[in-house]
């Protein structure tokens, strides 16, 4: 008897498409919204603005980046205090560089060690306390940002323009911003890595998708949880470490209003808001696209309040079109 070889039939690769599919629909969103926001301002293709646009992103993107980890993680993690966290870690690099005249290199390690214990206060009280992330990080936006404001009195921080610190916000490498090239380009590449070929990104999928079949497989959920938001800390003290070198001052509002487009860009690039799906590319692309929105509209002399309510709608649609994949994706 001749046995004709099995016909095994290939299982459609969902979620890949959808990523595809998400890349695309951001890709032509970038083109679009360029196009309208050239149409509304005639500086907005200048090279000024878009060296400045891209200045502007590296430091949001860092914020988004944390922001996408943390929601990967599941059991509704969000991080409300990212832009805090941001602005109360540049007053302390502020007063390390200023008043204790420490070299503005120095003080930048330090600032991040600091961030991350931060993120650490909410990752304690959220995976070791059992608290929603919601109320925690809603709580520490207020702290952090308090803390901020009494530190300075309101007013700002310098002592970073010396040893060559400004050449990390105010330079261009090849025509591209040095924190572009230098921080958020590698900060994205590792975080990309991290998800696809390591074990922490599958472990970070399994948390995401099921405590208890993550729980079941031997993974301790809590202390993930735990790096997740100390790794969000991190982060943030990282943009806050870039915007020092950009502004050459510390200012404890740098970061008000920072974690509605760190969430919107993270949920806007396809990362679900109920964790275990996402990739870190599409936040990638989802940050271009924010980045265009916030600095067109910025330039078009469009009101905050006005900016603020469509990065509302934005965020809306984002978690909208999310929903409509997932209803299509097959069980």
């Amino acid at each position: 008897m001749s046995a004709e070889p099995a016909v095994r039939a290939v299982a459609p690769r969902s979620l890949r498409d959808r990523v595809s599919d998400r890349r695309v629909f951001l890709l032509v969103l970038v083109v679009a919204l360029g196009a309208l926001m050239s149409l509304l301002s005639p500086y907005f293709l200048q090279v000024s603005n878009l060296l400045a646009m891209t200045q502007y992103g590296a430091v949001i993107g860092l914020l988004a980046l944390g922001q996408a980890f943390v929601i990967l993680g599941g059991r509704g993690g969000i991080d409300l205090s990212v832009g805090s966290v941001l602005s109360l870690s540049g007053i302390f690099m502020g007063l390390l560089a200023q008043n204790l005249g420490l070299s503005p290199w120095l003080a930048a390690a330090a600032t991040v060690v600091f961030g991350a214990l931060l993120g650490s206060v909410n990752g304690f009280m959220i995976a070791r306390l059992g608290l929603p992330p919601l109320i925690v990080t809603l709580s520490t936006l207020f702290l952090y940002g308090a803390l901020a404001q009494v530190l300075t009195n309101g007013g700002q921080l310098g002592g970073f323009d010396r040893e060559g610190f400004a050449a990390l916000g105010q330079s261009a490498i090849l025509g591209v911003p040095t924190q572009v090239l230098l921080v958020l380009a590698p900060m994205f590449a590792l975080g990309i890595w991290a998800q696809n070929r390591t074990g922490f990104g599958r472990r970070l999928h399994q948390a995401g998708t099921s405590d208890r079949a993550a729980g079941l497989a031997g993974l301790d959920v809590n202390r993930l949880r735990f790096r997740l938001y100390l790794l969000s800390g991190a982060l943030a003290a990282l943009g806050a470490v870039v915007t020092n070198a950009w502004l050459l001052t510390a200012r404890p509002s740098a970061g008000t209003g920072m974690e509605l487009q760190a969430i919107t860009i993270a949920v806007l690039g396809g990362i679900d808001i109920f964790g275990g799906r996402g990739h870190l590319s599409g936040v990638l692309l989802a940050l271009t696209v924010v980045v265009v929105l916030s600095w067109g509209l910025q330039l078009a002399q469009v009101g905050n309040s006005v900016q603020t309510g469509i990065l509302g709608l934005v965020l809306v649609g984002a978690a909208l079109l999310n929903n409509l994949i997932g209803r299509k994706a097959p069980a």
